[in-house]
């Protein structure tokens, strides 16, 4: 880290949303800490995705959304991890909430300086009242994950996806030819499908992202006729 003695804080996803490529967090967490900064993570592609240890890397913090890999519902609500070691530091800057003074007190009269008495941990930046429907689904896809665990699913993940990868990697090109035109008509196709993501099963999620040479709104039209569905963006995008 050229920088590192002037960059305060380290901010990056651990997985990168376009390519699919997953960031070795543990390095990147050790390297962040010999320059002084403070290391935090995005982890909207990660979470319910791959495996996680933020206390042991020494991650300080992180956030994520649930709604994707953890199929909390669309919109579902957030999270957001803090290190033990930062538990009791009520110094750290944060947005006050009175949800996040202490559960006991909630409800007392104020003191005369007015102070939030904060709990520790994570717990103490939060805001106000959690919305209670968004928990429900929350919950609901836990539940589901608690009947098995993260090292079992990312062994059935490497299986399935590397399925997925040896799949695209045989697609010949009159896979791609359009089927509405007459078999008689048809030209053969010189589209070409190529994984962007990286190979190694270490450096990735479930997710491929591909890069096609033909039109990817009309390779998801055609996905639609088969029954697949998918989500269409005009820009270059897993």
């Amino acid at each position: 880290m050229e920088e590192g003695d002037s960059i305060a804080l380290v901010y990056i996803p651990g997985i990168q949303y376009l390519t699919g490529q997953a960031f070795d967090l543990k390095a990147i967490t050790e390297a962040a800490h010999s320059k002084g900064c403070y290391m935090g993570t995005d982890l909207a592609h990660a979470i319910g995705n791959i495996e996680l240890h933020l206390t042991d890397w020494g991650v300080d913090f992180a956030c994520w959304c649930n709604y994707k890999y953890v199929c909390s519902s669309p919109a579902g609500i957030a999270g957001f991890y803090l290190h033990e070691k930062h538990a009791y530091n009520f110094d750290l800057p944060r947005m006050m909430g009175w949800w996040a003074h202490k559960r006991n007190k909630r409800f007392d009269r104020p003191t005369l300086n007015n102070r939030l008495d904060m709990q520790p941990g994570a717990v103490g930046f939060t805001m106000t009242t959690t919305p209670c429907l968004d928990i429900v689904t929350l919950i609901a896809s836990l539940n589901v994950f608690k009947l098995t665990d993260m090292k079992t699913l990312r062994e059935k993940s490497r299986l399935l996806t590397g399925y997925y990868e040896l799949l695209l990697k045989n697609l010949s090109s009159d896979n791609l030819e359009s089927d509405q035109e007459p078999k008689a008509k048809k030209k053969k196709s010189t589209a070409t499908v190529k994984i962007i993501t990286p190979s190694d099963p270490d450096q990735r999620g479930c997710c491929l992202a591909l890069k096609m040479s033909c039109s990817g709104e009309e390779v998801c039209k055609r996905m639609l006729q088969r029954g697949i569905t998918y989500q269409w963006r005009s820009h270059d995008h897993p």
